[in-house]
């Protein structure tokens, strides 16, 4: 078990592509209470040197040198920010070498990946949790809790789009390293019809489409899927890599509904649309930074032995969903899941705010949407 350095877990953040720049190494200046950055690994020198240099970071590694990183007694945990193929080998190495995983969604791309990641971890009593960053989040959270009070009467249906304009040869588009939309767009309506029913589908059924583009070539253009939960309560929601940005979500109950637009989003605010009665009311969330607070939870869990939420389990709960839906795209008919059931749910205790960050200058990577 690697030591603790005093009231701070010290992290390698492992993989410096976008998310890892624009979002998780600033995300250390709002986490320092308990967290420090203190190593990178990436296979580009450049970003080593310049990235290095721009956040006092002495201790750099190449993939190659990942297991000197791990083994140097220099770090307590690693933040995975790697293409979604490679997730599931760095997290296994990390736990087996005694360190804690917080690892990018999606948590890996097959349900097979997902449980050894969590069996390594258990057999080496190390923590892991999957960065679902809107489980600490007020507008998420506040949409929860609505529904929890029975406010807007029975839950009976969610639905949502998440899409944008994917950049050509993003890695996304590339099936080998676990590109398609389910994984990196409706991953997020998947996780929000869960939280927000507070239960697991049963069954799902789903299609795929793409034109004749060249970016759609290995991967779904689009994927529509239909989540079917107890007691008759159905979610449904389109990711798409080839329309317009939008991000948004409704829940409708048998007395009024709630509506997030955005609601995935952390480069913008937030906005709550709550309708009762036939009356609405809006509320803005402004921008924040959405990835302190998973640093500064994580380093709280490993600090306090407490298992974190969204755990492994919550992770593999998800891949599995995509999995499934995948293979009703395929089949052209429903497919059973049967349900995991995870134990710890987000709520608003969980809300951490910090202030926004600027994104930073880019060190060789962008954005993956046009």
């Amino acid at each position: 078990m690697a030591r603790k350095s005093g009231h701070k877990i010290r992290y390698a953040v492992v993989g410096l592509g976008h998310i890892g720049q624009a979002a998780v190494l600033p995300a250390f200046a709002h986490a320092s209470q308990n967290s420090s950055l203190t190593a990178l690994v990436s296979d580009t020198p450049t970003k080593l040197r310049q990235l290095g240099r721009r956040y006092k970071v002495e201790h750099t590694y190449s993939y190659k040198k990942y297991d000197d990183c791990l083994e140097s007694g220099l770090i307590d945990a690693v933040y995975i920010a790697l293409p979604n193929s490679m997730h599931a080998e760095y997290a296994t190495r990390a736990a087996q070498a005694g360190i804690h995983v917080l690892c990018e969604k999606p948590m890996a791309v097959t349900e097979k990946e997902c449980l050894a990641m969590i069996r390594t971890a258990q057999r080496h009593q190390v923590k892991l949790m999957i960065a679902y960053r809107l489980h600490f989040e007020a507008a998420n959270l506040k949409a929860i809790e609505l529904v929890k009070s029975r406010k807007l009467g029975d839950a009976r249906f969610f639905h949502s789009a998440f899409a944008l304009q994917v950049r050509r040869g993003n890695i996304r588009t590339k099936a080998e390293l676990g590109g398609g939309t389910l994984y990196d767009l409706g991953i997020y309506c998947i996780n929000a019809a869960r939280y927000i029913f507070r239960d697991e589908p049963v069954e799902v059924f789903a299609y795929s489409a793409a034109r004749e583009d060249p970016r759609f070539k290995n991967i779904d253009e689009m994927t529509a899927g239909v989540l079917r939960f107890p007691h008759d309560r159905l979610a449904c929601f389109t990711s798409s890599f080839g329309a317009a940005d939008v991000a948004s979500y409704e829940v409708v109950g048998t007395k009024g509904s709630v509506r997030l637009d955005p609601a995935y989003e952390y480069a913008f605010p937030l906005k709550l649309y709550v309708t009762i009665d036939g009356k609405t009311r809006s509320q803005t969330f402004p921008k924040r930074d959405q990835f302190a607070p998973e640093l500064l939870y994580f380093s709280d869990c490993i600090l306090h032995d407490r298992e974190p939420e969204p755990s492994g389990l919550d992770g593999l709960a998800d891949v599995r969903i995509i999995e499934a839906l995948y293979h009703s795209a395929r089949a052209g008919k429903p497919i059973k899941v049967p349900p995991i059931h995870v134990k710890k749910q987000p709520d608003l205790k969980q809300e951490k705010r910090r202030p926004p960050v600027s994104e930073p200058e880019l060190v060789q990577a962008k954005s993956g949407s046009v």
